[in-house]
């Protein structure tokens, strides 16, 4: 991270992350909460390509940014209307108080720790946790997708058999 232009990318890609986290908390809206969401997510994408963690980056957009938030979309999505307002609740003020407890806890380690280089050179990533998964760990993998099919599978079920309108259900 020597070069100039990485070093700004990566603090302008921070400051994205910190913007857009501040504004899914301030925001009113639920929609408008998942947008800057997301924002965040690719941002924190970012932030990994700059560190050349590009393998954790590319999962980063496709779990979180993709994946991630289209669950929450469909959660938001199923939620009654007057239930999508971000309004104020009484926990606010223990959310910024340990919001500020560990910032301080984070900053005062950052600030504690002596920091050094790589000791290694960072080339590609995917190459080798590609064939770790595909090779060593292929049953671990395959158990991992059977896992999430079930539970895609579980949720459809779940939406398909609740009714959108309690009248409706009656009659089932």
């Amino acid at each position: 991270m020597d070069s100039p232009g990485i070093v700004i990318g990566f603090y302008m890609m921070a400051g994205l992350v910190l913007g857009s986290g501040t504004l899914v908390f301030l925001a009113r809206n639920l929609l408008h909460a998942l947008a800057f969401l997301v924002i965040s997510f690719l941002g924190m994408a970012g932030l990994f390509l700059t560190l050349s963690a590009d393998f954790i980056a590319m999962a980063q957009i496709l779990i979180y940014a993709g994946s991630i938030s289209v669950l929450m979309v469909f959660a938001v999505m199923l939620t009654p209307l007057a239930s999508r307002d971000n309004g104020n609740t009484i926990y606010v003020l223990p959310g910024l108080l340990a919001a500020g407890g560990i910032a301080t806890f984070v900053g005062f380690l950052a600030l504690d720790t002596s920091w050094s280089g790589p000791a290694t050179d960072f080339t590609t990533t995917i190459d080798l946790i590609g064939n770790l998964l595909l090779g060593k760990y292929v049953l671990a993998f395959e158990i991992a997708s059977v896992l999430l099919l079930f539970a895609l599978i579980g949720a459809i079920m779940l939406v398909q058999i609740s009714p959108s309108d309690p009248e409706e259900g009656e009659g089932r």
